[in-house]
């Protein structure tokens, strides 16, 4: 089950991560977007949140994500996580207005 929610700032998140941990879903599975890179890494970083990698993409998409703008890029790990390519559309125009978009799901 893929969850994504939608939060002003880290400090919203922290709070959104703990609940979603004590709903079952592991730190490993819990990935913090943000439209900014840096940001995306410091937040991840402060809350032991992890970017959607190899693992989630596989390598071809991986690889293709060094090539692609931004935007395209956050759209491609969104859709890795498990959210279709409306909702991961949507997901990054709430990026875009500097939101942090949280998406957790289970394996």
């Amino acid at each position: 089950m893929t969850v994504k929610l939608t939060v002003e700032n880290a400090l919203q998140a922290k709070q959104e991560v703990e609940k979603l941990e004590s709903q079952g879903y592991s730190k490993d599975h819990i990935h913090i977007f943000a439209h900014f890179k840096e940001r995306a890494d410091d937040i991840n970083d402060a809350l032991d949140t992890k970017d959607v990698g190899l693992k989630e993409q596989g390598l071809l998409d991986s690889m293709k994500n060094i090539f692609t703008s931004r935007g395209d890029e956050l759209r491609n790990k969104m859709e890795a996580t498990g959210l279709s390519k409306e909702e991961a559309a949507a997901a990054e125009a709430e990026l875009d207005k500097g939101k942090l978009i949280i998406i957790a799901h289970k394996k």
